[in-house]
């Protein structure tokens, strides 16, 4: 949905086993592919056509999550792509650095390239990943944990391994990251994509919970 490089490139194959149902895993896949397209660079026009035809809640679906879907759909409908790469680039580029900073070591230890970084490589190797060559960002980038998850998902990987890696390296921060984007003041199409993160994480931590 996004023609921009991957930041994470998988080498190998992941840990598999028969999805205990496909549709579900298909769902939680094509939700974090939508959150590293749009987060890892400013969104292209396909990702917006394809955030814009997302379901919209009714009174029966009126969930965090369905309200989300709504939100992000009613503002990719509303918002021309060529807009968007200057609220990306105040967002998380800007003049030194933008108003967020959205990789892991920052948001765990206050600093950029430290522990976190080194464990998150060390597992992305154990499970076969590497970051993209054409790609200069660390792999702490929230936008390459989406895309790690969703390769994880769309490969069967077992769920002991998305649930470890999602509570290494996604759980005990992304939440907190979407929050500050939600309430960042250069957001205004990136509000309802933090929504959408926000719900969509919260939902991930008790599905995969119930996989002890």
């Amino acid at each position: 949905m996004n023609t921009h490089q991957p930041q994470i490139q998988q080498t190998v194959d992941a840990p598999t086993a028969a999805p205990a149902d496909s549709d579900e895993q298909a769902h939680r896949a094509a939700v974090y592919s939508l959150l590293a397209a749009l987060l890892r660079d400013y969104p292209e026009q396909v990702a917006l056509d394809y955030a814009a035809q997302l379901p919209t809640a009714n009174d029966e679906s009126r969930s965090g999550l369905g309200l989300a879907f709504s939100m992000l759909a009613l503002a990719a409908r509303h918002t021309p792509a060529a807009g968007l790469r200057d609220e990306y680039h105040a967002l998380f580029i800007g003049l030194g650095r933008g108003e967020l900073v959205p990789y892991g070591s920052w948001y765990q230890t206050g600093f950029l390239m430290e522990k976190p970084l080194g464990q998150l490589r060390a597992d992305l190797a154990t499970l076969g990943f590497e970051r993209n060559d054409d790609v200069r960002e660390p792999e702490d980038h929230i936008a390459a944990l989406c895309e790690v998850m969703a390769y994880l998902i769309t490969e069967n990987a077992t769920a002991a391994t998305q649930r470890r890696f999602f509570e290494s390296h996604v759980a005990g921060w992304a939440g907190t990251f979407f929050e500050d984007l939600e309430n960042a003041e250069n957001a205004v199409f990136y509000r309802s994509v933090a929504r959408l993160g926000s719900s969509f994480v919260d939902i991930e931590h008790r599905y995969l919970t119930l996989f002890d």
